[in-house]
């Protein structure tokens, strides 16, 4: 599927403007496959941390025979763990993230680029999953964004939908970045803290329009839902305004709950403000300049 120009122009722009930025790792630190940090476990690098017994099956190089000469018993080196940190980037693939006449999609493409050009300026690994029937791999997503071979937003699935059939294969304490705009019944915090297992954190990015976050009183209209299809005629004046922005800081405050309780973080960005440059990420946290 050939890919949208204005998916296309923001992949690059977000790789541009991401080029100024370095990723910020929680507290407890990234880890990940051989490579350019030091981590917390047990490894193979050269940096010599302690003995312990030996046990059947451990390999005999890294056994020490001086000690073994001295004291009559053998005894394994360690080393700390030498990791390459990486980032597990899932993109809500369905399409309500490319709404027609609004900036969503490129919205969400400028900060998927932004956050993959900042994940190689912190000489971090990566893995893009974009969610249809399942997650898939992004194709290209160890290339610069502007070779990737999507996003494409098409699903008529929501991510949570698409983790029952076929989970991402996220690796292990990775930080993990969620874009989406979060408006699909579910269960928040069962998502979130299947996003967790195994992580180092999780940061959870919605992408939302102006009109998403604050709609006008319109008078009647067709509401089509764009996932199903299916379509509703009402009439919104300032009373059914006042509900909806009711009812969305109520889920937004749901999310921000099921975040919280397992120390995961949540912000949300203005998609027109975004493909302007203003992303807001730096002063979420998650990214800083260098």
């Amino acid at each position: 599927m050939t890919l949208k120009s204005a998916i296309r122009d923001a992949l690059c722009a977000g790789e541009r403007q991401g080029a100024a930025y370095r990723l910020e790792w929680p507290p407890h630190g990234p880890s990940g496959a051989m490579g350019a940090r030091l981590g917390r476990r047990t490894g193979t690098s050269i940096d010599f941390q302690d003995y312990r017994e030996y046990q059947p099956g451990d390999d005999l190089r890294f056994v020490d025979w001086a000690v073994y000469a001295r004291t009559d018993r053998m005894a394994v080196k360690l080393f700390r763990e030498e990791v390459t940190p990486h980032l597990d980037l899932i993109v809500d693939g369905s399409r309500s993230m490319d709404l027609e006449g609004t900036v969503k999609g490129p919205a969400t493409a400028f900060l998927a680029g932004l956050l993959a050009a900042a994940a190689a300026r912190s000489r971090c690994t990566r893995a893009v999953w974009i969610s249809g029937e399942g997650y898939q791999r992004l194709r290209n997503d160890a290339l610069p964004p502007s070779a990737w071979d999507g996003p494409v937003f098409d699903s008529t699935h929501t991510p949570e939908q698409a983790c029952d059939w076929l989970p991402p294969q996220l690796r292990r304490m990775s930080m993990r970045v969620f874009l989406s705009d979060l408006l699909w019944p579910g269960d928040p915090a069962r998502l979130v803290r299947r996003w967790m297992v195994g992580g180092a954190g999780l940061v959870v990015i919605q992408v939302l329009t102006r009109e998403e976050l604050d709609p006008p009183p319109c008078g009647g209209v067709r509401l089509t839902d764009s996932e199903t299809g299916e379509t509703l005629d009402m009439h919104v004046d300032e009373s059914v305004v006042r509900l909806y922005r009711t009812a969305l800081a109520r889920w937004q405050q749901t999310w921000a709950d099921a975040c919280r309780s397992c120390a995961a973080l949540m912000t949300t960005v203005v998609a027109e403000e975004v493909v302007e440059g203003r992303h807001g990420l730096d002063r979420a946290g998650l990214l800083v300049p260098g």
